[in-house]
């Protein structure tokens, strides 16, 4: 096991501590969907950060320990904000993740990208409105209009 993977490992670890802190915080200040939106991510979460310990141990390394605490890029004040900051707490975590994509083993790279795959599908449950079919297209590109030239007929016989 190369010892920059380790490293990798650890700062995945490390983001997953400070997304379960924010979610601690959030899941205690939202209420009703929003809540549960917000546990299932703690869990989801908080299994990510004991198979992060894991393979960390696995591999002969030293896991990080959590902060006591983590300073949040705004304090929500409501469920609107609740949900955008955990928009961006996936979003944080896809970057660590996408950090350990470019591990050395193969094995690492696929758990990273399973991972990013779910952080990123998690941050769209707390978006008010899905993504566009295809990003960075024109919402409402004209539809292709039939033309009008009349086609020859013809005739039987």
């Amino acid at each position: 096991m190369s010892p920059a993977d380790v490293e990798k490992l650890r700062g995945a670890l490390a983001a997953e501590h400070a997304v379960l802190y924010a979610y601690g915080l959030l899941g205690a200040r939202t209420s009703g969907s929003l809540r549960d939106k917000m546990s299932a991510a703690f869990d989801a979460h908080r299994a990510r950060r004991d198979q992060l310990r894991t393979l960390i141990t696995a591999r002969g390394g030293r896991p990080v320990e959590a902060d006591p605490s983590y300073a949040l890029p705004f304090f929500p004040s409501d469920q609107a904000l609740a949900a955008k900051l955990a928009v961006r707490l996936e979003a944080g975590v896809t970057a660590a993740y996408l950090e350990l994509a470019a591990a050395q083993d193969s094995d690492l790279r696929r758990y990273a990208a399973l991972a990013m795959q779910e952080a990123v599908t998690r941050s769209y449950a707390f978006r008010p409105a899905q993504p566009p079919a295809f990003p960075g297209m024109p919402v409402s590109a004209p539809a292709p209009s039939p033309t009008s030239s009349a086609s020859p007929s013809h005739g039987g016989g």
